[in-house]
This record gives structure tokens, sequence and C-alpha cells, in this order.
């Protein structure tokens, strides 16, 4: 069984034991300790030699079949492929680490270990979370409504929480009615269930380009033809928007007009009233996920389409993973008048009703304006932390010729190495050297590859945002310095969301 029995995974490390697994037979087969033509050994047979589940060397043979190392035989196992050309070999390399627990990291499900700085993570570091807050609120709930707590609220959500929200909206200068609030198990349970109310097979969806992945999963998931329309660093592209609209008659557009995510950069004024009137000229509805508009540092032009909304056009998501605690998947609605019924049964068929007992104690933390110097404090940190990443950035890595927009708010920066350069390359560069960054690639609906990719400074400390930076300033000038492993055109790598 050689060289199988030298094999060792780690169950600590960030990845996953099937990618761990992967990357060894991949350098195996390189190396040619396992020959070309070389059967490799049974799953079962594999999985009891490494004391693993079975499912882990299913999903590591199944990668090296699509990266093309190995093949199947039907009645006969699985054999090593012909040698396909150095050239080929060394670019697959470089893909495994933008497997599923990138996307995991993005959204706080992997526990990143302490020795690594995490920039792929846009789920906030735990301190920020008002525990004792919320600690104090669920025991008033409890003691208030002892095991009415624990029952099924009604599909729309807790009424009271429903009157908070309304009242919480007009902070915004959003005016709605209860009936119109539809509690929600955080944006992306809002996204999935405006996509099963509206999206069928077929049905054409605009998006941002690039966009939140979560978004491009869902859509894709309901069988929707994706078309994207390129962002500017004033918002989307109007003249191609409308004539995306005219040319392929969309069920909805997917927003995010405040810090978007993953670009950080903001609509201007005259793009929301465009869009506006082009949402009513063509009589299509738009969805603005309210990113982080309350995270505003040194611009006020954070208004909502939703507040500018007068004809009940916009499906408007706010989610409070951001700025309250992302464990707890709450969020909120608020629906135009002809989305009620479709989306209250897409929601219902989804899971009938979200937590009661968070709901009620949600709703004391806004009725009590616990709210208010929560949201202060946030601010006050991520400032801090935007201020040092803005200073880090200008200092140490524009100068070596890569391209931002600096944002004026929000959790993100955008970066663009010159043009030729791949970004999922610069990922396992920068991994090598503990700095995890996301990959332009997880933000597009069909590039394999992106010389850009996306900073987050939601989970990094303040102290620890110069020493990463710097880390990552030699990784980019010893890569695009050297002018080495450019982007291959026909790379065909393609993230599973």
């Amino acid at each position: 069984m050689k060289p199988y029995e030298n094999i060792r995974l780690d169950k600590d490390s960030t990845f996953h034991l099937y990618i761990q697994l992967y990357e060894k037979i991949r350098e195996y087969i390189l190396d040619e300790q396992i020959k070309e033509k070389e059967k490799l050994p049974p799953m079962r047979q594999l999985a009891e030699l490494l004391s693993v589940n079975v499912v882990t060397v299913v999903k590591a043979y199944e990668m090296l079949e699509k990266e093309g190392y190995i093949y199947k035989k039907i009645g006969s196992g699985t054999f090593v492929t012909p040698r396909i050309g150095q050239e080929a070999s060394d670019i697959a390399s470089e893909k495994y680490p933008l497997d599923e627990d990138l996307r995991l990291m993005d959204r706080g499900q992997i526990q990143i270990k302490d020795h690594m700085y995490s920039f792929a993570s846009a789920t906030p570091t735990p301190d920020l979370f008002p525990v004792g807050d919320f600690q104090d609120l669920l025991n008033e709930v409890l003691n208030r409504d002892k095991g009415n707590a624990f029952g099924y609220q009604e599909s729309q959500g807790y009424y009271a929480l429903r009157e908070s929200l309304v009242t919480y909206m007009k902070e915004y200068n959003i005016d709605t009615k209860t009936e119109n609030i539809q509690i929600i198990s955080g944006a992306q349970q809002g996204i999935d269930v405006i996509a099963k109310a509206f999206v069928n097979h077929g049905d054409v969806v605009i998006l941002e380009k690039p966009t939140y992945s979560g978004a491009i999963a869902t859509f894709k998931s309901r069988g929707a033809i994706l078309v994207d329309v390129p962002m500017e660093t004033d918002g989307i592209h109007i003249s191609l928007l409308e004539e995306s609209i005219k040319t392929h008659k969309p069920k909805v557009i997917y927003l995010m007009p405040n810090f978007q995510n993953p670009t950080g950069y903001s609509y201007s004024n005259e793009k929301k009233q465009k869009i506006l009137t082009m949402a009513e000229k063509y009589n299509v509805l738009v969805i603005e996920d309210d990113y982080l508009s309350d995270l505003s540092f040194y611009d006020n032009n954070n208004t909502t389409l939703k507040s500018l909304d007068k004809k009940d056009l916009i499906i408007y998501i706010k989610s409070f993973s951001k700025i309250f605690m992302p464990g707890l998947r709450l969020g909120f609605l608020v629906l135009p008048t002809r989305a009620y019924h479709r989306i209250l049964a897409a929601k219902h068929a989804s899971d009938i009703s979200t937590s009661g007992l968070i709901q009620r104690a949600f709703d004391l933390y806004l009725r009590k304006g616990i709210w208010k110097k929560h949201i202060h404090y946030m601010e006050c940190i991520y400032r801090e932390r935007f201020d040092i990443m803005k200073n880090v950035i200008e200092k140490y890595i524009l100068p070596l010729g890569v391209q931002c927009q600096l944002p004026q708010g929000g959790l993100n920066f955008w970066l663009c190495l010159n043009e030729g350069y791949s970004s999922n390359q610069l990922y396992s560069r920068a991994a090598k050297k503990n700095v995890l960054l996301a990959p332009g690639s997880l933000f597009f609906t069909s590039e394999n590859d992106s010389c850009c990719f996306r900073l987050s400074i939601a989970a990094i400390y303040p102290e620890e945002i110069e020493p990463a930076i710097l880390i990552l300033a030699d990784v980019i000038q010893e890569y695009m310095g050297k002018g080495i492993e450019r982007k291959n055109q026909n790379d065909s790598y393609s993230p599973l969301l």
C-alpha cells in the first residue's frame, strides 16, 4: 500500500480531511510516486487504512477526477491519468484551497487557527457580540413568557418584533407597516425565500459583477439564468443595466447599493434614483440587500433604495449578522404589497417560523434602545480597524502597483493585481505565509479566476492588521516581481458556490 500508508491527515487542520487527502495523492502523482495508469486503492480499503470515513476518500477521488489526475474505468477501478504535461499540473496544484473551506471561512463557519491572519472572513470577531445584554434579555423573556417563548410564532414573525422593526426602520427613513415586515433567519434565507417566490428554472436574474457568492449560489440552485452587469466605483453600470433589462426581461434584480460586497463601493444618489426609475418603467422587482449601510464612516451618502421608494418597487433585506450576532440568524424583509402573499408562502415552505425565543429577545433589544448603544460601539470598533487598514494599504500595497478604490465605510476592500495575474494563486501563496484573503473568483457568476481579491476587516484585530499586510505585501511583490504564474485564461476551475 505504499505510499498511501505514509499519508498523515491532520484532523485539527483548517482544511477538511478530503482536501488534505486530495493534496497528498496529487503530490504523489506529480512526484511520480504513483505512476501513470497505476490503479488507486479501492475507496473503502483506503478509508480503513487512514482511519477515516469512506466519504472522505470519495470526495478526494472526485476532486482528483475533476482536475484530471485520475479516471474511473467501469468494473475495474480508478487509475492515474497518463501525464498531461507539467504546465497543466502546476495550474491544477494551485486550485484546491478554493474549495468549500474558503467559503465557510467567509461565513465564519470554520474557526481560523490562532497563528493565521484572516482577511477572508466577513464575520465579526466574537468579542464584539453583546453577550451580557442579550443574556439579560433572554432571562427577561423567559421570566415573562415562560413556555410560550418556545412555541411556534406566526410564519410572518412575532408581531411585537414586527412592530418594533417598523419603529426601527423610521431611523433609516423607511416608512412601512407591520404587515409588510417578514422575519427571516438571516439575509441568506431572505434571498432564498425571494428566489423561491419569484424565480423558476430558465428565468433571468440580473446581478452586480462581482457580487455576493451566496446570492449566486441561491439563484443558480433555482435554475436561473444569471446576467451580471459590471460595477463601477459609484455603483452598477447604469446604461448596461438598462440594456440588460430591455434585452433579458429579468424576474428580479439583486443589488447592494451601500458598501457592496465584495467591492465596498456605494452607489451615487443619481444612480439610486435611476434604478428606481427603471424599476417602475420596466415593472421589475429590485432586491436591495442592505449589507452594511450602518457602517458609513466618512460619507453620509448611505441612503437606501427603500427609503427613496415611493412606488412600492423594492424588496428590502436587512440582516443583523455583521452588526449584532451572526449565529442568531435573524433578519427581516420589507415587502412591496404585490410580493406579500408569495413571500409569505415561500417562507412557510422553508421553515414555518424563525426561533420565537430569539425574536422575543430581539424585540426587547430594540424596544429598550440597547441597539443604538451597540451600533455606536460597533462603529467605533470598526472605524479603528478601517482607518488602520486604509493607511497600511496606502503605505504598503498601492506602491506595488496594486489598484484599490478605497471605500468610505463598511468592512471590505477590493484590490486588483495587474491584469493577467491570478488571485487564486495569490491566495495559495499568501495562505502558505498564514495570511488568508478571498480571491475574486468567489464573487463572479462564471469566471474561474480573477486578478482581483477581497480583504475584510471583520475578523482581524487592529494590532494584527499591519503585520498581516506587511506579509501580504511581500507575497505580492515576490509574485508580481518575478512575473511568473500568470493567470491561465483557459483555467477550467470553478468554485462550487
